[in-house]
């Protein structure tokens, strides 16, 4: 009987699926088999694009670099990333412990990769994900569906390879854009996605260089027991444990306020908790907002560590029924030397030595400032002081009135404390990023400008202080027909008077006339022999104050004067790179100044009459209550927009100090807010604070001819009568 042809072609049709179905599965086979192959041979032999080791074995991770003061006081830390490198000897047994059986409990025995974990791994591989992947043809591919290969069984080492060696994979792993444009990349995007494709090539280079990584370690320290300490050690300095601190040593303190090397076996449950905070320090963090994962975690880290027996089962239950730590508070500290951090970054960008402001925050190197924490402290907290007396005169300037204060040894330029604006301003605490007002500002110096028209004029020989000049009205030329006649802050001309009164006075009309007698160019050729570095304007008012400069030019200038040495400012000290000095004072000149003694002495006891002169701007500094013999001028520039006090102890022995109070805006802080008024009590606290704790030694007297100049000119004083001139002009300078 014939066979039912219907039968015979479905016998037909199904024997040549079963041939199809049997060559694509030998195809996908021989694919797979060659794919597997290629991965392996990669992984053990490929020695291409291997990173630099150099850097990991010499454990030069970045670490945190200090600002100190002059005492080795940290001023401040600054990092990238702020870590502190910890060796394998000084990990406590108990963390040790915590990390094994928390990340790699085979760390010890395996060349980098525990193949042990890989069928673990490989059962979690989302098949699913995979048949939809196939079945949608790709169209889910540049979409956030599930990818395909897991998370997790990545060793120590892995871990170490991923953070320090293939970070740009890493982070790039999750594109959907194909990453690695080789033609098997191509072929496999095809069946799997770029975005799988992307995270298995990064895991094939975290194996490769794994197991390339551990024999490099081995061959530097001599044997693989010593290359997994080295790894171990690296591993628990650099893993991030959240809220910008890296490694154990920094989460111990951040954490629990405690040093890492305190931990011992009773302190199980603290172990357990830093080795879970690795994983995801938002979630597992003890000072994160749900309490019950961080527990949960700590005790399967806790249940693990008794399963490897290195804890008790006793030990086990108590670590498990302890409450979460509380996290220490941190209350906001301001920074109480933002301006001198400001100032340390600006002159590391331009350090001799190479050096830069990357190799401070990277912790390749330290920082010594010439600053003193303890005359920092009394400076930021005189400036404080002088803003809240000036704020209750004006309570509509609570909060946003601003001052500056520096401080500089007389002997060298060096930055005894530099404050470039108040602690909090408008309601935000200072930074080192802020605006530094010591030497960023340019303003006007008002009268304290004076001193420099004085020294000018007696450098020109003929000029004494016992020369009488005339305080009398007088005008300049302000660009229009008419002339700008000058006046006295009092509004009032006294006639002929000796210089001495006419500078301790600050008459604005004498400084006009010498300016006129000598030439601008005498007064600006002093300004730049006493370190003015600004070009000042080249016209009558700038006897005045009216040119622009830095406060920190105007205290160099000052410091020139009291010392007769000329000596940029400077603020750091060295600079240190592995306890060695990299970076030091070498390249610094300090000199006698180009202005001749006899000059020099003149301006010395000018500036010391306007203090002990009755009538001066500074006589409040005369008086038993303020036992420092000190020197100095106030300056109130034009429309009272700023209140200036530079003063200084004699000599090189002793300090000066320069202080600024105005708004930013340059609005007017009022009539009578003189520099006397506003900055001179800054001063005096300053001053009082600093020799009082004795923290500069004492202070240095005046030459006793000087004060006995001083003397006998007020004991037969009859010059300052009065004359009846009078004038309400717009005043420029002040007291």
């Amino acid at each position: 009987m014939p066979k039912d042809p219907v039968i015979r072609s479905g016998n037909s049709s199904w024997a040549q699926g079963r041939r199809v179905l049997l060559a694509c599965a030998a195809v996908a086979a021989v694919g797979v088999a060659f794919l597997t192959l290629s991965a392996l041979g990669h992984i053990c032999l490929g020695r291409r694009d291997l990173p630099d080791v150099g850097a990991f074995t010499r454990f030069e991770f970045p670490t945190i670099g200090y600002v100190y003061d002059a005492k080795g006081q940290p001023l401040i830390a600054l990092a990238r990333e702020y870590r502190t490198i910890i060796r394998y000897d000084d990990i406590p047994p108990i963390v040790r412990d915590a990390i094994l059986a928390t990340e790699d409990k085979h760390f010890f025995s395996h060349d980098g990769v525990d193949y042990s974990s890989i069928p673990r791994v490989l059962s979690k591989i989302r098949v699913g994900a995979f048949a939809e992947r196939l079945a949608t043809g790709g169209r889910h591919d540049n979409t956030s569906g599930r990818a395909i290969f897991p998370q997790g069984g990545s060793t120590i080492t892995q871990q170490l390879v991923r953070g320090c060696f293939l970070q740009g994979l890493t982070s790039q792993e999750n594109s959907y854009t194909l990453r690695n444009r080789g033609i098997k990349a191509r072929v496999l995007s095809w069946l799997i996605g770029e975005r799988n494709v992307n995270m298995g090539y990064r895991k094939l280079e975290e194996l490769r260089l794994s197991l390339w990584l551990e024999r490099q370690m081995a061959s530097e320290f001599g044997s693989k027991r010593r290359a997994k300490e080295e790894i171990f050690a690296r591993y628990a300095s650099f893993v991030y444990m959240g809220h910008g601190q890296y490694g154990f040593p920094r989460a111990a303190q951040y954490y629990f306020g405690r040093s890492l090397s305190t931990f011992t076996a009773d302190d199980a449950d603290q172990a357990a908790l830093l080795a879970g905070i690795a994983k995801s320090p938002r979630d597992y963090a003890p000072d994160a907002k749900a309490i019950a994962p961080i527990l949960r975690r700590r005790n399967q880290i806790l249940a693990l560590m008794a399963a490897n027996g290195s804890i008790s089962r006793k030990q086990m239950i108590g670590a498990r029924d302890r409450a979460l730590p509380v996290v220490p508070r941190r209350a906001s500290r301001i920074l109480q030397s933002s301006a001198v951090v400001e100032h340390v970054l600006n002159d590391l960008e331009v350090e001799p030595q190479g050096l830069n402001v990357d190799d401070l925050l990277q912790g390749r190197i330290q920082v010594y400032s010439t600053v003193d924490a303890r005359v920092q402290r009394i400076a930021n907290d005189a400036l404080e002081h002088g803003l809240e007396r000036y704020e209750q005169r004006h309570p509509k300037a609570r909060g946003v009135i601003q001052g500056a204060v520096v401080v500089l040894k007389n002997s060298d330029g060096s930055i005894l404390a530099e404050t470039g604006g108040r602690q909090v301003y408008r309601g935000r605490a200072a930074s080192y990023r802020d605006f530094n007002r010591v030497r960023q500002s340019l303003r006007q110096p008002g009268s304290a400008m004076k001193p420099i028209v004085y020294l000018a004029a007696f450098r020109e020989g003929d000029f004494t202080l016992d020369t009488l000049v005339p305080d009398e009205p007088i005008s300049v030329p302000d660009g229009t027909r008419a002339p700008k006649w000058i006046s006295n802050y009092d509004g009032r001309f006294k006639g002929m008077i000796p210089i001495r009164q006419a500078l301790a006075e600050s008459r604005n009309a004498v400084a006009i006339w010498i300016t006129e007698q000598i030439g601008i160019g005498s007064v600006l050729r002093t300004s730049q022999s006493l370190g003015v570095e600004t070009p000042l304007h080249n016209y009558a008012p700038t006897a005045l104050g009216a040119s622009e400069m830095t406060l920190l030019e105007l205290a160099t200038a000052y410091r020139a004067i009291a010392s007769g040495i000329l000596a940029q400012p400077y603020v750091i000290q060295h600079i240190e790179c592995d306890s060695r000095d990299v970076g030091s004072e070498d390249g610094r000149h300090d000199a006698r100044t180009s202005i001749d003694d006899g000059a020099l002495s003149m301006i010395q006891e000018g500036l010391r009459g306007v203090v002990r002169i009755p009538s001066g701007t500074a006589h409040a500094l005369d008086s038993d209550w303020f036992p420092i013999p000190v020197m100095g001028k106030t300056g109130t520039t034009n429309e009272f927009k700023d209140a200036l006090f530079v003063g200084s102890t004699y000599g090189v022995d002793g300090i000066t100090v320069a202080v600024r109070v105005g708004f930013d805006d340059s609005h007017s802080l009022g009539r009578k807010e003189t520099g006397g008024l506003v900055a001179l009590p800054v001063f005096q606290e300053l001053m009082l604070k600093v020799y009082g704790d004795q923290i500069v030694g004492p202070a240095p007297s005046f030459p006793p001819q000087m004060e006995e100049n001083i003397t006998r000119y007020l004991d037969g004083d009859d010059a300052g009568a009065d004359l009846d001139f009078t004038l309400s002009d717009v005043k420029e300078g002040g007291r």
